[in-house]
């Protein structure tokens, strides 16, 4: 089989060919239909997250180890399956669910495996789906498609996840306003999400006022550009100047966090997604003075992964595919990425 691996941070991905494995017991082979190319492939790539004050975290420091295939957004069709496996047969066109744990840990024995203490996560810790083949552990990380368009399906293993993930957090106080900081990917998927399972007033906030216009499409009631110096005092006027009951940040950096943190109302909701890095200064006595919230995002759990996929399957939400790479434009796309060339996603088709 044929993969892209990253051999080191900053080192261009080298194309291989290797034996195409053959499943044994619960083990699923999956021929990669698309793969998506998301943020943390780039963290991968470039070997680690930005922490602020010149601080760096490697990834190596979590246990990832180079060579390794990135890839986790996979969908394919099962190409062979082991003798353990029921439920699932050739030619199925399916999502799989990389976040992996260990199995034994407290998250684990929850059905959080994505929030487990040794994580085994596939294109992370192990080979994911930059290749044209890929070897999913247990058949239990599977879901079928069943009729949702493969290559818009990438999104829900991951950056629809995280999305869902978070926008389910920022329900949890019933928002009448909720602010949406970010329209990349994540937060137009957030915007969608937020549409279709909240009561909320949705505000999204960017600096691009193309991205701005996607959003209002997708569903956003008040879009607002933060190059403008007034933009926090307009949203609490748009929240009745008591300020925001939820605040998504899909971008996660020192400016957004610190707007996020100024449109709160007392009892507010601040969930923080994205990986930008930095850091802040705030008062901490405000916190308990108005009993914020403030908590992170990190992906979702398989059970999540198959609520989003009926929600697509109904049409509710439409991720946006507009770019599409070969397997040897594995490197393309990551410096796309980088260079933020790409609007809405972006998928490899091996």
């Amino acid at each position: 089989m044929k993969s892209a691996q990253i051999t080191g941070p900053n080192e261009p991905l080298k194309i291989l060919e290797s034996n195409t494995p053959r499943p044994q017991q619960n083990e699923v082979l999956v021929k990669v239909k698309a793969v998506g190319v998301c943020h943390s492939d780039l963290h991968l790539w470039e070997g680690g997250y930005d922490l602020g004050d010149g601080q760096f975290m490697k990834v190596t420091d979590r246990g990832v180890k180079y060579p390794v295939t990135p890839g986790h957004e996979i969908v394919g069709v099962v190409d062979d399956v082991g003798d353990g496996v029921t439920g699932f047969s050739k030619g199925d066109e399916v999502i799989v669910y990389p976040w992996i744990g260990c199995g034994i840990c407290p998250a684990c024995k929850v059905g959080n495996e994505n929030l487990c203490d040794a994580p085994k996560s596939l294109g992370v810790f192990q080979d994911g789906g930059y290749s044209d083949y890929t070897l999913v552990p247990n058949y239990k990380y599977l879901a079928k498609l069943n009729g949702v368009n493969p290559e818009t399906a990438t999104s829900l293993a991951c950056s629809g996840l995280t999305a869902y993930n978070a926008i389910k957090k920022s329900n949890q106080n019933s928002p009448a306003f909720l602010v949406i900081i970010g329209a990349g990917g994540l937060g137009l998927m957030g915007v969608q999400i937020a549409k279709a399972i909240t009561r909320a007033k949705i505000i999204c906030v960017d600096l691009d006022d193309q991205k701005l216009d996607t959003a209002k499409k997708m569903g956003a009631d008040f879009i607002l550009n933060s190059k403008d110096p007034d933009t926090s005092q307009k949203i609490l006027s748009i929240c009745d100047n008591k300020g925001a009951d939820s605040v998504v940040d899909f971008v996660n950096a020192p400016p957004t966090a610190k707007l996020g943190l100024s449109v709160l109302r007392k009892r507010g909701n601040l969930v923080l997604v994205g990986l930008f890095g930095g850091s802040i200064e705030m008062s901490l006595v405000t916190i308990p003075l108005k009993s914020i919230t403030i908590q992170g995002a990190y992906t979702g759990n398989y059970n999540d992964m198959v609520e989003l996929l009926e929600l697509a399957k109904k049409g509710t939400i439409n991720p946006i595919i507009s770019k599409r790479y070969s397997l040897d434009e594995a490197n393309t796309a990551l410096e796309d990425l980088k260079a933020r060339k790409i609007l809405g996603r972006a998928v490899i088709n091996p």
